[in-house]
């Protein structure tokens, strides 16, 4: 699973998991993050969110910098 963060504007971060759609979480450390990342994700697997078939084109590319 592969997440994306995002520096949050206000400060802290928020993460979206592009695999589950709907599944991100925000905080104000990056430990805290993979917390509630890890909350975030676990929750959106025991919803039965797992079932949706999603229709889609979009593609990840992962580029280092």
């Amino acid at each position: 699973m592969k997440a994306i963060i995002h520096e949050a504007e206000e400060g802290g971060y928020w993460a979206e998991v592009p695999a589950f759609p709907g599944c991100v979480t925000q905080a104000e450390t990056m430990s805290e993050l993979e917390s509630n990342l890890n909350e975030a994700v676990q929750a959106w697997l025991l919803t039965g969110k797992a079932d949706i078939k999603t229709v889609s084109n979009d593609q990840t590319l992962l580029v280092g910098v």
